[in-house]
């Protein structure tokens, strides 16, 4: 018997984009609801009038009504335990990311002292961290749209946590970078995986929670420098890293020189950050178990499974749940009796009985979705310049700016010990600037895009004032600030990102976004040490990360208004 036809599936997709894209929800026929409604499910499905149950659904794809139903189901739910569980879990994914960017940063002094490479080499280890994130954050992005999310969710952790562990007991600077790229490519999927998860199970008035999840990455930040500055200035060689008279590696000059047993301090620090990791791991899996996203099963037909999560996230929640299969099957007999033949995108069971080439220009068909038309292209490709220029600032500046402050210190005589001190100071005032942007991201007055015009901007200045001085409360100052706006601004950015996208195609568009931003900053480090190596001005290192962190300004101004907020399918 012939597969049933697949002719619905384009035109279901440009009615999403169409819906998706006019983001001010304005034409969307069917909004959020209040947690005081309710879903009607009829009794016998078999009894369902094929038209009228869903009358306020009019216009919309079958998918879109599916979605509309599990938007208002986790609408009746509110901020239940579920959700708080699922948020805190996905901060820990932010809260990993910066860990371990910061961490290069921080260990880059010592690490090159004892292992004996020079300036020159030293954006190598960022460049691999960062090919690692570029690869796992298209990679994962992708998948979790594929294999589902749960798989995604979890995995990413585990072989961050596994190669994190190993990097302390690299003796080789090349083993170190291979380390160094494999721990960047389970990071790399944690950012665009979690913002999905959050986005796909909070209600539609808590979104600015997506925002707040980057509280947990100053967090990090200040979490690692906390670990650095309890074992790093300890167990270093003296004279260190920071000092003119620093004793050379072992590996390159006969003693007295800079030993392993010597510099333990940045390989136990290593050593704690893969434990936590670990941690979090043990905690997504055995824990907590996290359950399949509903949106992402109805878009792979898997319409059973959908009800039965959201009757468990009820029951989690210790409430009734408004949706069964049967919700979910009245749609389809619905749309199935106005003559629409064969399966179609969120098509329940006749959507399992596509042919692998139906599968794959299903998949061809999602990936249009991103330049659909004129809006979604240009949403699409200023996205990914954002996203360019903002990795390829903050990924400089937080490779080398520990150094730079350390050599900067040094020349006013403090100590290495108050300067990894004073990381801490440097970034603790982060989670005051992610909880500043989640509150302006609610503010219809400033919102999303003068949050992250105002916060990129100061951020770049920031960094252009910071070279042209050298004292300590000035070095200290600017360092807090430009890491406060930089918090600012990633946290609205990684917070609306998701939004802007439709449900099929997120996973994929947060991914792909990461991925273009992580390429670049694999290049940014190669053209910084190449500055710094040839001039030996570390002042050119600052002038390449404030000039581009200022063109974010340029592409958040030229977004599409509609995208910049509203419901979210």
């Amino acid at each position: 018997m012939a597969p049933p036809s697949f002719r619905s599936t384009r035109s279901d997709y440009k009615l999403l984009v169409s819906r998706e894209t006019s983001m001010d929800g304005s034409d969307r026929k069917a909004g959020p609801v209040g947690p005081s409604e309710s879903v009607h499910v009829p009794d016998d499905p078999s009894n369902a009038r094929p038209s009228g149950e869903f009358d306020d659904l009019e216009g919309l794809s079958l998918y879109d009504k599916k979605c509309t139903i599990i938007n208002r189901e986790m609408d009746s739910n509110g901020m239940g335990k579920y959700q708080w569980y699922i948020w805190i879990l996905c901060g820990f994914g932010y809260m990993l990311d910066l860990l371990w960017a910061q961490a290069f940063g921080l260990a880059l002094g010592p690490l090159e002292q004892e292992l004996g490479f020079g300036k020159g080499q030293s954006g190598n280890i960022s460049t691999a961290f960062n090919s690692g994130l570029t690869a796992g954050a298209f990679v994962w992005g992708c998948l979790a749209d594929i294999i589902g999310r749960q798989w995604a969710f979890n995995l990413t952790v585990l072989i961050a946590s596994a190669f994190g562990i190993g990097l302390g007991g690299c003796e080789t600077y090349n083993a170190f970078l291979v380390l160094t790229a494999f721990v960047g490519f389970g990071v790399g999927g944690n950012i665009p995986i979690d913002t999905t998860i959050t986005l796909e199970f909070i209600p539609q008035n808590r979104r600015f929670l997506l925002a707040l999840l980057s509280i947990f990455q100053p967090i990090g930040v200040v979490i690692c420098s906390a670990i650095a500055y309890a074992f790093i200035p300890t167990y270093s060689c003296t004279p260190n890293f920071a000092e003119t008279d620093a004793l050379p590696s072992c590996k390159t000059h006969a003693a007295p020189c800079c030993s392993k047993a010597d510099n333990m301090g940045w390989r136990y620090m290593l050593y704690t950050l893969g434990a936590i990791t670990l941690f979090v791991f043990i905690l997504r899996t055995v824990i907590f178990r996290f359950k399949e996203s509903p949106k992402y099963l109805v878009y792979r037909g898997r319409d059973d499974k959908a009800a039965q999560v959201l009757q468990y996230i009820a029951r989690f929640n210790g409430r009734e749940c408004g949706v069964t299969q049967e919700t979910f099957d009245s749609l389809t007999q619905e749309h199935d009796s106005m003559s629409i033949s064969g399966p179609t995108l969120g098509g329940g069971a006749k959507q399992l009985k596509t042919t692998w080439k139906q599968k794959i220009q299903l998949e061809l068909d999602r990936y249009a979705i991103l330049f659909s038309n004129w809006q979604m292209s240009r949403l699409t490709i200023l996205t990914w310049l954002t996203y360019i220029m903002d990795y390829w600032g903050f990924t400089v500046a937080g490779f080398y700016l520990p150094s730079i402050l350390a050599i900067k210190n040094s020349a006013l005589h403090l100590t290495l010990r108050f300067t990894y001190r004073s990381y801490i100071y440097i970034y603790l005032p982060g989670v005051v600037g992610v909880v500043l942007g989640a509150m302006l991201y609610q503010v219809p007055a400033v919102g999303r895009k003068w949050t992250m015009v105002t916060s990129v901007a100061l951020m770049g200045i920031s960094i252009f004032i910071f070279s042209a001085v050298n004292d300590e409360k000035s070095n200290i100052g600017l360092n807090v600030m430009e890491y406060f706006f930089q918090s600012m601004f990633n946290a609205v950015l990684y917070g609306w990102t998701p939004e802007a996208f439709p449900a099929p195609i997120r996973g994929t568009a947060c991914g792909v976004a990461s991925f273009w931003g992580r390429l670049f900053g694999i290049v940014s480090p190669l053209i910084a040490q190449h500055l710094y190596a040839s001039s030996g001005d570390v002042n050119s290192v600052l002038y390449l990360a404030g000039g581009v962190t200022l063109g974010c300004v340029i592409s958040v101004i030229l977004l599409p208004n509609k995208a910049l907020g509203s419901d979210s399918l």
